[in-house]
């Protein structure tokens, strides 16, 4: 049975998981950088934390008050729905999109150094490990993207519409973490515009991906917290020069063109025309 129409408070849930981290966020990145408060980086911390757990908060209000919508969710939480091949993939595409990408850049002059395995995350947090929020991060963004914010699309827009509106309202979502020092995103900004630009456009291939993977899976959450996991903890464990990312998002491109060829039906239809399963 299809649920879909019972997701019915796009504005509630989208507003909300916008202002609270976007306040929380921009605190903390006063704090950060502010001589005298930069100390306090168990109120940073704390901050950051419950900025990035508001979006589930959100989400768990809503399904409480809908028993459909919690009938609809228990399924979807079961590893059962997910299939070997689809499991396979999300481990694996982040982390060897991003060594093949390193071993293209030396055919550019870029150093093999690359390949060093650092043991330490390329960016700083406040109050917990870096490694933590590594973690954590796709754990709780992908309980609420993919519980709630995803099928609230779906069930008004083809996957195409869906993924292109989710992909504005996620990166703009991110832009308050650019504030705090030392963050993966400040450190981007740091870097130069050519890499803020190439977050921009991996951050289209990675939402068109994690869709094709959540709903070829019978819209299973976990396969979406795997696939943005995998690809978060690929990305920290090596050296990687900045520009072989660059070279990744590339290497995305071509899978996801090769995806929108192959599953056409999928991208260009409403969920609700697809019964909301795709084998």
């Amino acid at each position: 049975m299809n649920h879909l129409n019972a997701y019915d408070r796009p504005g509630f849930f989208y507003l909300w998981s916008f202002l609270i981290p976007c306040v929380c966020w921009l605190a903390a990145g006063y704090i950060s950088r502010t001589p005298g408060l930069d100390t306090h980086t168990t109120l940073q911390g704390t901050l950051g934390i419950i900025g990035l757990a508001a979006p589930t908060a959100v989400a768990a209000w809503l399904f409480l008050q809908k028993p459909v919508l919690l009938a609809d969710l228990k399924p979807r939480l079961s590893l059962r729905s997910i299939r070997l091949r689809y499991l396979l993939a999300a481990v694996f595409i982040g982390p060897v999109t991003l060594v093949l990408a390193q071993l293209i850049s030396l055919a550019f002059g870029y150093s093999a150094e690359q390949f060093r395995i650092t043991g330490h995350p390329s960016f700083t947090s406040a109050l917990f490990s870096p490694w933590l929020l590594l973690v954590l991060a796709p754990l709780l963004e992908e309980l609420a993207w993919h519980s709630y914010g995803t099928d609230v699309l779906l069930a008004r827009y083809r996957l195409i519409t869906a993924n292109l509106l989710f992909f504005a309202y996620w990166f703009l979502w991110h832009i308050p973490l650019a504030g705090i020092k030392g963050y993966y995103q400040a450190n981007l900004v740091a870097e130069g515009w050519q890499h803020g630009v190439n977050f921009m456009a991996s951050m289209v291939c990675f939402v068109f991906i994690m869709n094709w993977l959540y709903l070829k899976n019978a819209r299973n959450i976990w396969i979406a917290v795997v696939f943005h996991l995998c690809a978060n903890l690929g990305n920290e464990i090596f050296a990687t020069h900045p520009d072989s990312k660059i070279i990744q998002t590339g290497l995305f491109a071509i899978i996801l063109a090769w995806l929108i060829g192959k599953e056409k039906a999928l991208f260009l239809h409403t969920l609700s025309q697809q019964d909301g399963e795709n084998p």
